[in-house]
């Protein structure tokens, strides 16, 4: 009577290679790539917590406001609105929405117009910060505050300031602005006493544009957007 054949091991291939070698092969494989994963993770994450790294605890800072360097210690989180406010005289800059949508808090970065509540004070070291304190010179109004003050583009003075900076900054790029640069340079300051009129006519005073006495144009910034 012959062996049954079923209880025969498989023959040999004779290449060595079988279903076993082949998954403990690529189980080899499989933990190889994630240890070179995890391996450069973790390199990633050391250069990530090296010396570059500041916090959370406070840090020196160095600003240049209004053209001098002012020397705070700042936690990393603490913003340029807090810093200017709480840390310095400067508070011409007004928390109000403290969401970057109001522009009471606007300053000058670099003599771009930013909202100060969204900005990291330290990510402000080595730029240029104007505040509305840094305009008038030997307590000489610029031609905007002065033309603001002409016209009565301001009511409870809130969100001035934040006007004033935005409006100084157009017409540093745009000398004799029209009404619609006017519109849009100003369209992320808002004013709750609705001076929208005036605050127009100032800026375009300031830029030695000709305003009618008794206009009446309203800005609408539903059509700005």
């Amino acid at each position: 009577m012959s062996p049954d054949s079923s209880s025969q091991p498989p023959a040999s291939s004779g290449t060595g290679f079988n279903r076993r070698s082949f998954l403990r092969g690529l189980g080899t494989t499989v933990v190889a790539a994630a240890s070179a994963q995890v391996n450069a993770v973790a390199q990633e994450v050391g250069k990530a917590a090296g010396p570059g790294v500041q916090g959370p605890g406070a840090v020196p800072v160095t600003l240049k406001i209004n053209g001098k360097p002012v020397k705070l210690t700042l936690e990393p989180r603490v913003t340029l609105l807090e810093a200017l406010r709480n840390s310095t005289a400067n508070t011409g800059a007004k928390e109000v929405c403290d969401r970057a949508t109001c522009g009471a808090c606007t300053v000058l970065l670099d003599g771009k117009p930013i909202y100060a509540c969204s900005a990291l004070a330290i990510d402000c070291e080595g730029s240029e910060i104007i505040t509305v304190e840094g305009l008038a010179k030997d307590g000489k109004l610029t031609p905007v505050q002065q033309a603001f003050v002409e016209c009565d583009a301001m009511m409870c003075g809130f969100c001035t300031p934040g006007f004033v900076l935005s409006v100084t900054a157009l017409l540093k790029e745009k000398p004799r602005p029209t009404e619609a640069e006017v519109r849009h340079a100003c369209a992320g300051n808002l004013c709750r006493c609705g001076t929208y009129p005036h605050v127009l006519k100032a800026a375009l005073k300031a830029g030695g544009v000709k305003v009618a006495e008794n206009t009446t144009t309203v800005i609408n910034y539903a059509d700005i957007a």
